[in-house]
């Protein structure tokens, strides 16, 4: 049984006041959406773990690498924390000498990230595990059913994303 085939409770008031739709539907969707996600980041963790790092310092690393120079502003802004937050990955990061930080030519006040020469080598293992876990569930479907997990996940990102200020398109 899939789990839009499940039986479906009565709407519960969410804690706006809005109607939020029960029933096991969409308790087997979020169900879903929690096994997904541990099995995406099994790989990444199991090698981050081998070097006491978790996934605070792989999303570091990840956007790291995808933003020019980016300034601890610009991680702060993408990741949507608080400075303390990034703060203790991002010193753990340095003192493994997987980060420098840089001040900016142009204006000293300002910080840039850069990624050591080993920090782009473990990035880059860090996310080619997780394209092969992607690759791998793309190829076991059709084109289709991808379209349909890029538009639901594209949804489902879209807040979040206008928070960060990222755009995929």
């Amino acid at each position: 049984m899939t789990y839009s085939d499940r039986g479906r409770r009565s709407p519960s008031r969410g804690s706006a006041g809005a109607r939020v739709p029960g029933g096991a539907a969409f308790d087997a969707a979020i169900e879903l959406l929690y096994f997904a996600y541990r099995g995406f980041v099994a790989g990444p963790d199991r090698l981050l773990a081998a070097r006491g790092l978790g996934r605070a310092h792989h999303r570091i690393l990840f956007f790291a690498a995808r933003l020019e120079r980016p300034t601890v502003g610009d991680l702060l802004r993408t990741l949507v924390v608080s400075k303390q937050a990034l703060n203790g990955p991002l010193r753990e990061l340095r003192a493994q000498r997987l980060v420098d930080v840089e001040r900016d030519p142009d204006d000293a006040r300002v910080r840039r990230l850069r990624l050591t020469a080993e920090g782009r080598r473990l990035e880059a293992r860090l996310t080619r595990l997780q394209r092969r876990t992607l690759a791998g569930v793309f190829a076991a479907g059709s084109a289709a059913e991808r379209d349909g997990w890029e538009a639901t996940m594209r949804r489902l990102a879209g807040p979040e994303l206008d928070r960060s200020g990222r755009s995929l398109d």
